[in-house]
């Protein structure tokens, strides 16, 4: 069995390393659209929305191809929150997040370009930060500097000491591509991940 051209809609290296896990050939594209919510939207329909417009412009270059789009909303105590940029912002929002629980709302979707077929779906994921001192915060930042992750967290590094609980059906949404999601939406698109013929 072989599969149409796999698509990413991401430039995200750690949504790029969790695809890599099914062997599947791809390439990634970034884009580049404008991810400012929309007023009175929810969080799930921000990051589902912003999943399906990712792989509708990547599909204007790509006429023939199977496009995985996918956004991830982050909230605590119904406020979102973003990737922290730097160490100060860090500081700010882990002492924020200190002792409470996150929603990562992780949309993914299969477009499928040539017939204009979109598959779409958000698998929420569950993370209760434990109370952190300065301190633990200081030295959790220094040695992994996640500047770049939502939360300020990554849960597959050191920062799983920061957390007192994960929970959701798919540990992959936490790092912002549902793959459970997504392996059902390939098999409805045609492709079984299993069966495919890998060189």
């Amino acid at each position: 069995m072989t599969i149409p051209t796999l698509i990413l809609a991401s430039s995200s290296r750690y949504r790029r390393e969790v695809l890599e896990k099914l062997h599947l050939p791809f390439e990634c594209v970034s884009p580049n659209i404008d991810e400012t919510p929309l007023a009175d939207e929810s969080p799930e329909q921000t990051s589902l929305r912003l999943a399906e417009s990712k792989a509708r412009k990547v599909a204007e270059a790509y006429p023939n191809a199977l496009i995985i789009g996918c956004d991830q909303v982050a909230t605590v105590d119904g406020l979102q929150i973003g990737k922290p940029g730097n160490h100060d912002n860090a500081v700010k929002q882990l002492t924020m997040l200190s002792g409470k629980e996150v929603i990562f709302h992780s949309a993914i979707c299969l477009y499928n370009s040539a017939n204009q077929h979109m598959q779409s779906t958000i698998a929420p994921y569950y993370v209760k930060f434990k109370p952190l001192t300065p301190g633990q915060i200081e030295t959790y930042l220094r040695l992994e500097q996640p500047y770049d992750c939502a939360g300020s967290a990554k849960s597959e590094g050191m920062g799983i000491a920061l957390l007192e609980y994960m929970r959701g059906d798919d540990p992959n949404a936490l790092i912002g591509l549902p793959v459970i999601a997504l392996v059902n939406m390939l098999q409805q698109a045609g492709v079984d991940v299993l069966s495919v013929s890998r060189s």
